[in-house]
């Protein structure tokens, strides 16, 4: 079965903080506020598009404090995806908010209205980094909106953040620990960047600030990734969504960003798989590996970065895709 999820974006609404790192406007690139007219226009139009008749499909509350504004508010958004589910067109709702905005009432509403997942920005679990980054919450208020939410019997997720001021890759370590130990089954790593107009983008200038460099970001997202395979929570997403200001470089001054940001660690994941396989007898065999079909391209490497690897140890190298194989399971045939 296909999983769809209709992003419906409502950027800085409600929000009373200003993180350093944060400018939602040029962020998500969506300054407008969808009403809820557009809600279903946009509803209609995902479903329009969808090819796949076995599927699930969500809708997304993104970009904004979602149970911060008004319950009539919030009930209005809610309310307008109800008839997709009458319908049977549309399976569940997800939301993100802050922990801080968590509340009785606020669940009660959401539940009542087919909200089955509620994404809590976290980004970091350590009350330093927290504090640094003027998240205005602290570890503790997380861990009480996580157990309210699961009490209530919708699904977690814990989005983090890499890279904030005073954060380190044990820190970062600790922070998926948390998210495991809170109950989430899904997260989104964003490492941090610096965008025009933020507190992030006045230390930058002071030199009080240094962002992970691309390389160090794939790294630490790679330990990250590892980490939550083996304890089954799903990452969602890795790196921040290529908006048109972030591609052309108006709006982001430095920082990790790559368009094909979660590519580049599943790159790295298969090479440290694939360069067990070179030896000094190497250079005379050609080399032939069989991987998983969807793996095909990350064993590759982006832009065939893995294959230029091999191939300074192999004669040739053919990568091709197996239906008997999972994971990142291969099996490597070598010839003279």
């Amino acid at each position: 079965m296909k999983h769809y999820t209709i992003p419906v974006f409502i950027p800085q609404l409600a929000c009373p903080f200003q993180c350093v790192f944060c400018n939602q406007k040029k962020i998500s690139g969506h300054i407008h506020i969808a009403d809820t007219g557009e809600v279903k226009k946009t509803i209609e139009l995902y479903l329009s598009g969808f090819k796949h008749k076995e599927r699930h499909v969500e809708v997304g509350f993104f970009g904004g404090n979602f149970t911060g504004i008004p319950l009539a508010e919030q009930e209005k958004y809610l309310k307008a995806v109800q008839p997709y589910f009458e319908k049977g067109l549309v399976h569940g709702i997800r939301l993100s908010t802050r922990p801080d905005y968590i509340n009785g009432k606020v669940l009660d509403l959401l539940s009542e209205n087919n909200v089955t997942t509620v994404e809590l920005g976290a980004q970091s679990l350590n009350d330093g980094v927290l504090k640094a980054s003027f998240r205005g919450h602290t570890v503790r208020q997380v861990k009480e909106a996580s157990e309210m939410i699961l009490r209530k019997g919708m699904k977690l997720g814990l989005q983090m953040m890499i890279g904030l001021p005073e954060d380190t890759l044990e820190k970062s370590m600790e922070t998926a620990r948390k998210i495991k130990d809170f109950g989430a089954t899904n997260t989104r790593i964003y490492p941090t960047l610096v965008i025009k107009d933020t507190a992030l983008h006045v230390w930058y200038k002071q030199g009080r600030y240094k962002p992970l460099s691309l390389d160090e970001a794939v790294l630490w997202s790679k330990h990250l990734l590892l980490y939550f395979e083996k304890e089954n929570i799903n990452v969602i997403r890795m790196g921040l969504h290529p908006s048109e200001g972030l591609i052309s470089g108006d709006e982001l001054v430095d920082g990790p960003f790559h368009p094909s940001f979660r590519e580049l660690v599943l790159t790295e994941l298969w090479w440290d798989i694939l360069k067990k396989l070179i030896t000094g007898e190497n250079r005379n065999f050609n080399l032939i590996l069989k991987v998983p079909g969807r793996q095909v391209n990350y064993a590759t490497g982006y832009g065939g970065k893995n294959k230029r690897r091999l191939l300074q140890h192999f004669k040739t190298l053919k990568i091709l895709p197996s239906e008997h194989l999972t994971g990142r399971n291969f099996v490597a045939q070598t010839s003279l």
